[in-house]
């Protein structure tokens, strides 16, 4: 813990046992849980969103049940992918229909009333469209020459995990990491948040490239272009068609005639959530094990816990940026950016153990509060730590790790200078 932060003896209210405090920190009895959760969903979750969420619970714990029976959570094509995928096919179609009859209005019913319905169909299919993302634009871009010791890393990694590399590594301020494709060449991009990458050792590093690389080969179906757009497009119209909260008499007619197209939207959202629910949710426990094959499973556990005080990296790297609003004299360095990210990492490594533990506790009481279609951590975690261990495939080397840094030298002084001065998210 940092010299600077002072740790206090109380008892608890609850129950009178000791509780050791840290200011930083919500304090906490574990020993009853008192204030382990201090904080209060955010809103109150609609019908869809608890049903979700019900029916996340459950899949979840039956997958974690089938692992710790040493079953498998290799992908299956069983007959609810396939449906799902023709469902979404079906999505697609009412967009391609939608364009269909606009086209028709327009050659038919040029200048007449057909013009204002070719316009309006036109501009709705236009919006329900399947979207093929493009690199992103706001932050540095590697490509393999800019960055071949790190492009050589995520090959080995993905030879593990049973896939190919990625095209393009993208990096960003956000405490995370992802991968998707992009264009219609369907060209593979991985994106690493840079406060995530810095506060890692080089073998959580593995393990957090071997978990998003197995996402290109766990049968997700969810996060497919298919199956992905048209749960866009589902979004789309249940805003379309959404009663407003306070109506009027117009509004309240309105409402009546959409009722029937409204029950069908949702009925199709929840029929295409419980068809790839499970895939979806077996892909993530799949990415976990595969994490663990690349970089073992002591830095695969590593890496939820650290994504379970990411808030911590967040309000730290907050705090920095508001700092740069008071500039004092000889504080030109901090102001810069300069080190900004030794200071993170100084930060996280003080985080006591208990504030782990608060968290793991915290998330299993919220359950899938979050994101029903991510298995709770604590879930996660219990399913990687199932059975023996496993060594890392990869091992970091340092005289690798060096050189990847150096590669990454340009994109921490450019993301450092940026969070300083503009925040995060800029």
């Amino acid at each position: 813990m940092s010299a600077a932060v002072e740790e206090k003896v109380r008892p608890c209210p609850q129950c009178g046992a000791e509780i050791r405090t840290d200011s930083r920190f919500t304090t906490w009895c574990a020993a009853c849980d008192w204030n382990v959760d201090p904080e209060k969903p955010e809103g109150t979750p609609g019908r869809v969103e608890r049903w979700q969420r019900s029916l996340a619970a459950r899949h979840g714990e039956r997958l974690l049940a089938e692992v710790a029976a040493g079953g498998s959570l290799r992908p299956r094509r069983d007959t609810a992918s396939v449906a799902a995928q023709g469902l979404a096919l079906a999505v697609h179609g009412v967009t391609v229909a939608l364009a269909a009859g606009a086209l028709w209005f327009l050659v038919t019913g040029w200048g007449g009333a057909g013009t204002v319905a070719a316009v309006f169909l036109g501009l709705l299919a236009w919006t329900l469209r399947p979207r093929f993302p493009g690199l992103p634009d706001d932050g540095p871009v590697l490509r393999r020459a800019d960055a071949p010791e790190l492009f050589a890393l995520v090959d080995e990694v993905a030879a593990v995990v049973g896939t190919r590399g990625v095209d393009v590594i993208a990096v960003d301020d956000e405490v995370n990491a992802s991968v998707t494709t992009y264009d219609l060449r369907g060209r593979r991009l991985l994106t690493l948040g840079l406060p995530l990458w810095e506060i890692l050792t080089p073998q959580q590093r593995i393990a957090l490239l071997g978990h998003e690389l197995a996402h290109y080969s766990n049968g997700d179906t969810r996060h497919g272009l298919l199956v992905g757009n048209a749960l866009h497009s589902l979004t789309t119209w249940r805003y379309y068609v959404a009663p407003p909260a306070d109506p009027t008499l117009v509004e309240w007619a309105v409402n009546l005639l959409l009722l029937v197209p409204r029950l069908l939207i949702e009925g199709t959202s929840a029929l295409l959530d419980r068809l790839t629910l499970r895939a979806t949710q077996r892909a993530e426990y799949l990415a976990d094990a595969m994490a663990a094959r690349a970089g073992s499973t002591g830095a695969a556990a590593a890496v939820m816990d650290c994504f379970l005080v990411s808030d911590s990296a967040t309000v730290m790297l907050r705090r920095e940026a508001n700092a740069r609003q008071v500039v004092r004299p000889g504080s030109a360095g901090r102001a810069s950016g300069d080190g900004l990210w030794e200071r993170l990492r100084a930060h996280m490594e003080s985080i006591p153990p208990g504030e782990y533990e608060r968290q793991r506790r915290a998330g299993a009481a919220r359950g899938h509060s979050v994101d029903s279609t991510h298995p709770p951590t604590h879930l996660r975690r219990r399913c990687l730590l199932t059975g023996a261990p496993l060594p890392a495939a990869v091992v970091a080397d340092a005289g690798r790790a060096a050189r990847v840094d150096a590669e990454l030298a340009g994109a921490r002084d450019v993301l450092a200078r940026r969070i300083v001065r503009d925040g995060l998210g800029h």
